[in-house]
């Protein structure tokens, strides 16, 4: 391994238990009925599609489908800079020490370039990424290898030489069609992933050390 490639969401900022909370913040903000528990059926699908299948489902045509996914994108950034929110455990750990040991390091998410800023900012990572991509400003998501292959550019590497940090199965499958090692972390947040074509499955960050990395 000669660089270290990090996701972020499910990864290094567990998002999916924060989109939970501000999804049932904005139903209760527009006063639209909705339990908790039909959110994991949703799981993977935009939030617009969420609101749009609600809003048809309760016959709510007084709320406008741009004004409730403009309020939870709104809430969910402020969430991010201001409410009381933690990195997965042992990611900003795993990040200093890979930086540490002067390991290319690159981040490669499906988020959009404000939330990667405001997380890279709260959780002090400013100096340890030499590259940092969005999908947003990419053609296509992952699976496909894209955004992985322009990582591994930006870092002067071979997609071989680069190890990966995955938590979806898109994602697993985009690192291994760039021909990268991927390592699956299995975040119980992040609902029911196939990580079965990762080349390691682990089920804590924490425990991963950098000579464990060095051995794939």
């Amino acid at each position: 391994m000669q660089g270290f490639i990090f996701d972020m969401d499910g990864v290094i900022i567990d998002s999916e238990p924060i989109h939970s909370t501000v999804k049932m913040d904005t139903f209760r903000h527009f006063d639209i009925p909705f339990e908790e528990r039909e959110l994991v059926n949703y799981m993977g699908r935009t939030s617009r599609a969420l609101f749009e299948e609600v809003l048809e489902r309760e016959k709510r045509t007084d709320i406008d489908i741009e004004a409730i996914t403009k309020y939870k994108h709104d809430h969910y950034f402020e969430v991010l800079e201001h409410g009381d929110i933690g990195p997965v455990e042992g990611s900003v750990e795993l990040i200093h020490a890979l930086h540490t040991a002067g390991i290319p390091l690159g981040l490669a998410t499906s988020s959009n370039r404000h939330v990667i800023r405001i997380v890279i900012d709260r959780f002090g990572l400013e100096d340890c990424f030499q590259s940092v991509i969005s999908g947003g400003d990419l053609p296509a998501s992952k699976p496909d290898p894209e955004i992985y292959l322009r990582t591994a550019s930006n870092l002067g590497l071979d997609p071989a030489q680069c190890v990966v940090l995955e938590d979806t199965e898109n994602g697993v499958l985009a690192a291994k069609r760039a021909g990268m090692v991927c390592i699956g972390y299995q975040n119980p947040n992040s609902g029911q992933q196939d990580l079965s074509k990762a080349d390691r499955i682990v089920t804590s960050v924490r425990n991963l050390t950098l000579a464990d990395i060095q051995k794939l």
